[in-house]
């Protein structure tokens, strides 16, 4: 009996379901740490509170969003694809705009062995790829294509801005804990003396100690969800799932020394179609979804 094949229009429907759905979880976690700080303090300090850890989050999320695209080039020394040299690659992303239906990015290319790629920009209007000297030494032309439409996908999705915003709430629950746990050196809690009191604290300190790693956690899965549905998008665009995973297979199989990964910032690995830095195992401390079953689901289509 054949197998059936998975639709590209339900992998991305379902992954941006999931997308939205753990980003509720992470709102859910800033709601209940916030519930227990208005119950151990008085109004005006839990407000104080959540006042202070929104508007330094809001102050990041001005700066990385409007200067995504250059922070992501300068740490990676990115230059501009040359018309003459990269003919190739500016061919794929001009078809890859015909058919995606968004404005044509601007095109850089690095200087590394990896066979890799990343997109970034606060929208369609301002969005920039990058792609790798090794990507366009070792991959076909529909492999590339397979590349280049999956940074689209990431263009057109949005996802430089739901990350950055799901990297803003992460960093107001962050700033909230800290700012709780710090708090409670100074005093100031109401009914300190009390049972209920004392349990409410003990619950806060737990909370404020946890609530930040569950929401990086929940932030990783978010980010593994925005790799697949950037692998359906792409493959909507190209009409040929093939090309992809036979790029995802190359890098899977690429010999690279590892030592080439401290080309990467760290703050910018989460941004390539593959985890620069090689890591032998995915679990839920990583950013990227295991290659092998993005190819499973890319021969699927």
């Amino acid at each position: 009996m054949p197998q059936e094949r998975l639709s590209f229009q339900d992998e991305i429907t379902k992954n941006k379901l999931k997308s939205v759905v753990l980003m509720g979880v992470i709102a859910l976690v800033f709601v209940a740490i916030g519930f227990i700080i208005s119950q151990i303090y008085d109004p005006g300090a839990f407000f104080l509170i959540m006042i202070l850890s929104i508007i330094i989050s809001m102050l990041y999320l001005i700066f990385s969003y409007y200067n995504s695209d250059k922070i992501a080039l300068a740490s990676v020394r990115a230059k501009p694809a040359s018309p003459t040299t990269h003919r190739m690659l500016l061919h794929s992303v001009e078809n890859m705009s015909l058919a995606s239906g968004i404005p044509q990015p601007r095109v850089y290319v690095m200087e590394s062995d990896q066979i890799n790629a990343f997109a970034s920009g606060r929208d369609p209007q301002h969005a920039v790829i990058c792609v790798t000297t090794g990507a366009l030494q070792k991959l076909s032309k529909q492999e590339l294509e397979g590349v280049i439409a999956h940074e689209m996908a990431h263009i057109a999705n949005f996802d430089i801005r739901f990350m950055t915003l799901v990297a803003v709430m992460v960093g107001m629950i962050s700033i909230a804990s800290e700012i709780f746990l710090r708090s409670l050196w100074l005093g100031g809690s109401r009914d300190e003396k009390d049972k209920t009191g004392a349990i409410l604290i003990i619950i806060g300190i737990v909370l404020a100690i946890l609530a930040p790693i569950v929401a990086n956690l929940v932030s990783l899965a978010i980010s593994r969800k925005r790799e697949f549905s950037a692998d359906a998008t792409g493959v909507k665009f190209t009409r040929y799932p093939i090309g992809l995973a036979n790029a995802l297979k190359k890098i899977k199989n690429d010999s690279t020394p590892s030592q080439d990964s401290k080309r990467f910032s760290k703050a910018t690995a989460p941004l390539f179609i593959s985890d620069p830095y090689k890591k032998k195992f995915q679990n839920m401390f990583s950013t990227h979804p295991d290659v092998d079953e993005r190819i499973k689901k890319l021969e699927a289509m």
